[in-house]
């Protein structure tokens, strides 16, 4: 389940993605699947092989991609969310989710 996320802000993310631009999109979610993650930083691109060039420099393999045909996008949670945002400059939604390195 998502929450704290603005409805422009995933209008936003949508769009950019459609457009071929890695996105990021962090929001706070609950899953039984992954317990202790609260948020997940969604890294998105339409271009799909784009998108995996760009996980390469993180370790992120190409199989780990949501193959969603309208969103393709890496799930990142825990340690590997906050030290690619980290990376990324993404100090905005660093400090909005109050993420830490563990």
């Amino acid at each position: 389940m998502a929450f704290g996320l603005k409805r422009e802000e995933l209008k936003a993310w949508k769009e950019s993605v459609k457009s071929g631009n890695i996105s990021f999109l962090t929001h706070f979610w609950l899953d039984d699947r992954f317990p202790g993650c609260d948020t997940v930083t969604k890294v998105g691109c339409s271009d799909v092989p784009k998108l995996i060039e760009w996980g390469k420099q993180y370790g992120l393999k190409p199989e780990w991609i949501h193959r969603d045909p309208r969103f393709p996008h890496y799930d990142l949670f825990g340690n590997t969310q906050y030290r690619i945002l980290q990376a990324e400059n993404k100090k905005d939604q660093i400090e909005r989710f109050n993420l830490r390195h563990e």
